[in-house]
């Protein structure tokens, strides 16, 4: 019988550490802290199955596409208002 591996990670590109970064500001430290506990209630609530579903890239590549997609809203509402 052969032993499948998955090699998903969920938290790849996440600063998941409790210690502020040198370079980081305290409300961005205050946001960030916010975010994890969010991500990780959300996988300990629905499993890592399920979490996998939902992103199946990790949390750091959904985190990405959702700052792009609201950064081209955003420049398209200042184009719509010029």
């Amino acid at each position: 019988m052969t032993k499948t591996t998955n090699n998903y990670s969920a938290f790849n590109d996440l600063n998941l550490s409790n210690a502020r970064d040198e370079n980081e500001t305290y409300e961005a430290y205050k946001k960030r802290l916010k975010q994890n506990r969010q991500i990780l209630k959300t996988y300990f609530t629905v499993g890592r199955d399920v979490f996998e579903q939902m992103f199946p890239g990790g949390v750091g590549e959904a985190l990405k596409n959702s700052a792009e997609e609201a950064y081209n809203e955003n420049e398209k509402e200042n184009t719509k208002i010029k």
